[in-house]
């Protein structure tokens, strides 16, 4: 079986955030990202990366549940679409 090449995949998210991960054979296409805002001011981010769109959309079903069982008052549910290259950034 031949071994799939490594490259790194970026993400780069509405407010300008860049997400680098690799180097990396799997084949991930999106990047997801939960920024939850707490009642105390502070703010959790929660991400992955997924295989499909599919995949990273079910994540935000999840997330109406998470927000009720932390107590987040806001929450942003992002998904990115991974571009992809040989080198790193």
């Amino acid at each position: 079986m031949a071994r799939r090449r490594k490259r790194w995949l970026t993400a780069t998210m509405p407010d300008g955030y860049v997400k680098t991960i690799g180097p990396t054979a799997d084949p991930f296409t999106h990047y997801w990202r939960i920024v939850a805002e707490l009642e105390n001011g502070k703010t959790e981010v929660f991400w992955g990366h997924a295989r499909s769109l599919a995949e990273a959309k079910g994540k935000r079903a999840a997330t109406a549940e998470a927000a009720k069982m932390r107590g987040w008052t806001d929450w942003r549910f992002e998904i990115a679409e991974l571009v992809e290259s040989d080198e790193a950034p």
